[in-house]
């Protein structure tokens, strides 16, 4: 499911965001919208584990998670 919402942004993001669409990169203003807030999303997520794992100390049982994903690094795109 989905909404339609409505935002203001400064024009050189409008020009930026059309050029993205115009180019074919994107199909839609709202899928490079959609993209770039779940990159954000999946930052913020990154962000509050990586706390928390700093903050509440070692756990040895994910050493070799931790060593497998970064061998094996996750793209933040889609």
């Amino acid at each position: 499911m989905s909404k339609q919402i409505a935002v203001r942004l400064p024009d050189e993001l409008v020009e930026f965001i059309d050029e993205l669409v115009s180019s074919g990169r994107f199909d839609s203003r709202a899928a490079v919208i959609t993209r770039q807030v779940r990159r954000l999303q999946r930052q913020l997520r990154a962000e509050r584990d990586a706390e928390v794992y700093r903050t509440e100390g070692d756990y040895p049982d994910l050493v070799g998670l931790a060593e497998y994903m970064s061998a094996h690094p996750v793209p933040l795109d889609d």
